[in-house]
């Protein structure tokens, strides 16, 4: 097997796995530093399509499963099939869901999807008109790739416009940001759902909540997410009934009715209105850290799942789910998510408690063999435990335990479902 991406959710895929009774052989490109204690890593990066297929080419895989969203949209699975090797991610046109916010939008829309009220827009002028006769707060998107930050929630309208004139006229997001999206704001709890997607069939798995600002009691800037727990208690099986009915079938349905064959993960992203569930983004790939708490819960031999997707064969596919809470701190260094250092040596804890594990997110190894920091998430340390509590508790030892000089995470993570009770 080959897994592409180099991030926690990577490190995730591997242990997973390698932990089928399939006992397969994982590469990994690029890979980091943890992965390279758990798989072969190979130095090809996301975007060389054309060296990735190469790869699976010369080594004989089997099956390849794309982590990120980059390699998908510049068409890493279209090349694969091509080649006649399975892959489990979607084609271009299917990954166009995640790399275009304005034709998700479009379709959302065209199908009647619950979300909120939206226009586009790739000039100033009347992107500020649309602006000045739209209640604040309210969500400027970039419509690309912008790695997780390309979206600003304005709370008043001078820091609306602002934004809008970062991006079409600074260029704050690159080509990202030529064409952008504004949407009113929707007010609830937000929650994500990953749904495994072969054409029409799926599979939803256990329910998450993450954590996207960078501090405590969800301040600050916007990162890729600092925690996660599942299940997401606040999704009660009616309401997962629900968004079921109203939004996974619905979207599944229309993205098969515009001629997509996908074959992936849909990552919906959810607030809970007042006026029930409505859809704020998909993604088109497992999420990140969310796949850190979601996977580690699954009876079901993930490979299993995984392949049955790959080859159609996902219709009636049982999903055994573990009982147990799970729990991630994500360890970043101090800075992220804007300017921060690289390098800052890592000492891990030589053991962990059971339930424990520490995923591999922004490692590397300097010139002296040290695990050393080299992103600006650097470690996601997930528990599980027969509590959110317990969970909460294991993690956050442990990320105690972890000695960096530029270690920063988050001490509330899961803090809302734990005060709710």
């Amino acid at each position: 097997m080959l897994v592409v991406g180099s991030g926690g959710r990577e490190h995730t895929l591997v242990r997973c796995l390698l932990a089928s009774p399939a006992r397969p052989r994982v590469l990994c490109a690029p890979g980091n530093a943890g992965i390279a204690q758990d798989a072969t890593c190979v130095p090809v990066a996301v975007e060389d399509v054309a060296g990735l297929v190469a790869l699976a080419q010369r080594e004989q895989v089997e099956f390849v499963v794309v982590g990120p969203e980059v390699p998908l949209s510049l068409g890493l699975a279209n090349q694969l099939l091509a080649a006649g090797l399975p892959v489990y991610g979607p084609t271009a046109d299917g990954a166009r869901l995640e790399a275009s916010k304005t034709f998700t939008k479009q379709l959302l829309l065209k199908y009647r999807i619950p979300t909120a009220a939206a226009g586009f827009f790739s000039e100033v002028a009347p992107a500020l008109a649309y602006l000045r006769a739209r209640p604040v707060p309210i969500v400027i998107k970039a419509d690309g790739l912008a790695a997780g930050k390309g979206v600003i929630v304005a709370q008043t309208a001078a820091e609306a416009e602002a934004a809008v004139r970062d991006m079409l006229d600074g260029g704050k997001f690159g080509s990202a940001g030529r064409l952008i999206l504004i949407e009113d704001c929707l007010v609830g709890e937000e929650t994500s759902l990953l749904v495994v997607v072969s054409g029409r069939d799926y599979v939803i798995l256990p329910t998450a909540q993450d954590h996207k600002r960078v501090g405590d009691g969800d301040t600050g800037p916007n990162t890729g997410g600092m925690g996660t727990y599942s299940p997401a208690e606040v999704v009660t099986p009616a309401l997962l009934a629900r968004i079921d009915r109203e939004i996974v079938a619905p979207s599944v349905a229309a993205i098969a009715a515009e001629g997509m064959a996908f074959c992936g993960t849909l990552f919906i992203g959810l607030m809970l209105t007042a006026d029930g569930p409505r859809v704020i983004e998909y993604n088109t790939r497992f999420g990140d850290p969310e796949t850190q708490v979601v996977l580690p819960r699954l009876e079901t031999d993930l490979l299993a799942l995984l392949w049955a997707a790959a080859r159609g064969q996902l219709a009636g596919f049982p999903l055994a789910v573990r009982p147990e809470h799970s729990l991630c701190v994500v360890i970043a260094a101090r800075g992220y998510p804007d300017a921060y250092p690289k390098g800052d040596v890592l000492t891990l804890p030589p053991a962990l408690p059971p339930g424990v594990t520490i995923y591999h997110a922004g490692t590397a190894r300097n010139a002296a063999g040290q695990l050393v920091t080299h992103g600006g998430r650097v470690l996601g340390v997930t528990a599980l435990a027969p509590t959110l509590a317990q969970a909460a508790a294991l993690a956050y030892a442990a990320c105690d335990a972890v000695q960096c000089a530029s270690k920063y995470f988050r001490r509330d993570i899961g803090a809302r479902q734990l005060n709710r009770r």
